[in-house]
């Protein structure tokens, strides 16, 4: 059996996501104090180091789009992975995190 691998989704794609008529849920999984600094209009925090009890509680419906995002990309691609794990069936991580959304979609999130 292949392990489950998470989509990742390009900045310019997320912003378009996020404009449609489907949005996605909207989670950041940074830390406290990342969230505090920065961060994409409408995210949600729920820091991975909190997982897995936080996510399952937070996110309830497996239907239900969700966009993942760090700082770099990494830490959202172990939660994306997490979810895809346990039947979520539409999560996207963002593929270079805040870092590449400040800098190819919108340079007035701060950059750290």
């Amino acid at each position: 059996m292949n392990p489950i691998v998470p989509r990742e989704i390009e900045p310019r794609d997320a912003k378009a996501w996020i404009a449609s008529d489907r949005p996605p849920r909207i989670i950041d999984c940074r830390e406290p104090d990342e969230f505090a600094h920065c961060r994409i209009d409408g995210a949600e925090l729920l820091p991975v180091s909190q997982w897995p009890a936080l996510a399952l509680r937070a996110l309830t419906d497996p239907a239900q789009p969700i966009l993942v995002y760090c700082h770099h990309g990494i830490r959202s691609m172990r939660a994306a992975h997490f979810l895809e794990a346990r039947g979520f069936a539409d999560v996207r991580s963002l593929a270079g995190g805040i870092e590449r959304w400040s800098t190819e979609v919108d340079p007035s999130v701060p950059r750290y």
